[in-house]
């Protein structure tokens, strides 16, 4: 009879690109059990929202996942729209539309080569990351930027996108689909891969929605769910596309569908770009003020959906923001795909929904319930401190 052991993986680990805590109950090498512990990344952005305008919360939640980082302002712009009955200018839509799928294709990429290195497979990285590298070429000529766009705003978008500048980003589109097509290719056709990640880490098409799986992680499955579909909005609903699924639910079926996703973004991109030519006047309406109410937006990110809300008492800023990203309740998916395989296999499978917690985790507040008080944060950094302390005293770490 084998021997429980207790595996931890993380907090830092070279397969998490964020901190986040697992622990895998094992018996030889079979995973029989994980634990998930969460609670490593604090920033509260939420709360910091509350203490800034409309308009300067576009700027904050951009900041929220660097790779996320137009989903969290198109689903907070959608959710003050709702709240103050806005409707955008039709271009305002289809520019939003086109940087969203420059993020999802830059997302996808991004992912899709740090899933080859995960499994030593760096040829792949390395060419995954080089092409993406152009679609990063196409935001900076878009927005001015790699990276944080500061595109979005209450009633539009910041920016337009010249008619003059279309020829060159649907030349730069061409040439992303060719090499997209041939890693692609290259990828689905590879027996190692397959090998490696066909039949591993298995979420059926019940327990993705009884575990209410969003994005690559429910289509993967089977689960035809897209907030760009199911509700649509910007140009979702102006444009020709599909939801692309797969059935088989292992970690191969997610690089499927996120691979051929990538398709899907350059037709949307395509048909935005073509709109822009015959759609002319304002990119943005005036907002003068946000009446009190609330309000609810998402967006459909690279992971899933991306959801807001936001509740106004007619002040100039929001009296509560509250955020939920797709990885916290892809997350909990690992409880039925780890259990039953390999050590070897739980660090991809863990890596296999595109874990971000840094969208994932927030601290409001914390209550000492024994003393009954409530700990601000400079308390929680002088305990951060005493403990460093303690812990050097005790490594016999100089304080030099």
């Amino acid at each position: 009879m084998n021997q429980k052991t207790i595996i931890p993986v993380g907090p830092f680990h070279p397969l998490q690109e964020e901190p986040e805590f697992f622990e895998l109950e094992v018996e030889g090498e079979k995973v029989i059990d994980i634990t998930v512990n969460i609670g490593y990344n604090h920033r509260s952005i939420e709360k910091i929202a509350e203490s800034k305008t409309f308009d300067q919360m576009v700027f904050l939640v951009e900041r929220i996942c660097g790779i996320c980082s137009t989903s969290h302002p198109i689903a907070n712009c959608n959710a003050v729209e709702d709240l103050a009955g806005i409707e955008i200018p039709e271009r305002a839509k289809y520019i939003r539309s086109i940087v969203g799928e420059l993020e999802r294709l830059h997302s996808h990429l991004l992912w899709a080569g740090l899933a080859g290195h995960f499994i030593g497979y760096n040829t792949l990285w390395m060419w995954v990351w080089k092409y993406r590298e152009p679609i990063l070429d196409l935001f900076e000529a878009v927005t001015g930027n790699r990276n944080h766009y500061a595109m979005m705003k209450p009633g539009g978008v910041r920016q337009d996108i010249e008619e003059g500048a279309i020829p060159a980003l649907s030349k730069g589109l061409d040439e992303a689909e060719k090499k997209i097509e041939m890693v692609t290719k290259a990828a689905l056709d590879d027996p190692v891969l397959a090998a490696r990640l066909k039949g591993v880490g298995i979420l059926s098409k019940e327990e993705a929605i009884d575990y209410c799986a969003v994005g690559p992680t429910a289509r993967a499955s089977g689960v035809d769910i897209d907030v760009r579909k199911d509700e649509p909005y910007a140009a979702y609903g102006l444009v020709d596309w599909k939801i692309i699924t797969q059935e088989d639910g292992d970690v191969f079926a997610k690089v499927v569908v996120r691979l051929l996703e990538c398709f899907e973004s350059i037709k949307i991109i395509r048909q935005c770009l073509q709109k822009l030519k015959t759609t002319k006047g304002d990119i943005a309406v005036q907002v003068k003020e946000i009446p009190p109410g609330e309000g609810i937006g998402h967006h459909e990110a690279p992971r899933g959906e991306t959801f807001h809300y936001i509740r106004s008492d007619g002040s100039n800023m929001p009296v509560r923001l509250k955020v939920r990203a797709p990885t916290y309740v892809n997350l909990p998916t690992c409880k039925v795909t780890v259990p039953g395989e390999s050590v070897a296999d739980a660090t991809i499978i863990l890596a296999a929904i595109d874990p971000c917690y840094c969208c994932t985790e927030r601290l409001v507040k914390v209550i000492d319930r024994e003393r009954g008080r409530k700990w601000k944060w400079e308390d929680l950094l002088r305990l951060s401190r005493k403990k460093t302390e303690r812990i050097k005293k005790r490594m016999g770490i100089s304080h030099e």
